[in-house]
């Protein structure tokens, strides 16, 4: 299973956190936001279709986020969990650590912010268009 959520850089994309990223709703981004990958997203995560939700709480789920912008593409792979919720109304966060909240969708993830392909954030960092694909097998 899989869906797409659009977003838009933004010049305040650093993406130097050590242990999430996200994707957001929000259409402002502050120099603090060190793990934003997008913002104005058209969707957040309570609008993810319950089937997949039910999917990525299977702690054996292998759930992946594909981020592609300006032809430049990274992946990060990470796991489900029992409490996943994607119950949040403004994105998306995916962790490298275990903690789940509503806007956590995967746990375990191999990559944080700060480690994606830096010609990926440089092309949001310029306002390129996001594309993030998260699939769940």
């Amino acid at each position: 299973m899989e869906f797409t959520v659009t977003a838009t850089g933004h010049e305040n994309v650093t993406a130097t956190h050590a242990s999430t990223w996200e994707v957001t709703t929000d259409d402002y981004l502050t120099p603090a936001g060190d793990c934003i990958l997008g913002i104005d997203a058209d969707f957040a995560s309570a609008e993810v279709e319950r089937d997949f939700v039910t999917a990525c709480r299977d702690p054996d789920a292998e759930i992946t986020a594909r981020f592609e912008a300006d032809g430049h593409v990274d992946v990060i792979a990470g796991a489900g969990h029992p409490d996943l919720e994607y119950s949040n109304e403004r994105g998306f966060v995916g962790r490298t650590s275990e903690y789940v909240d509503d806007r956590t969708v995967m746990v375990n993830a191999d990559k944080s912010a700060a480690d994606l392909d830096r010609d990926l954030i440089d092309a949001l960092a310029d306002g390129a268009a996001l594309t993030l694909t998260m699939t769940v097998e």
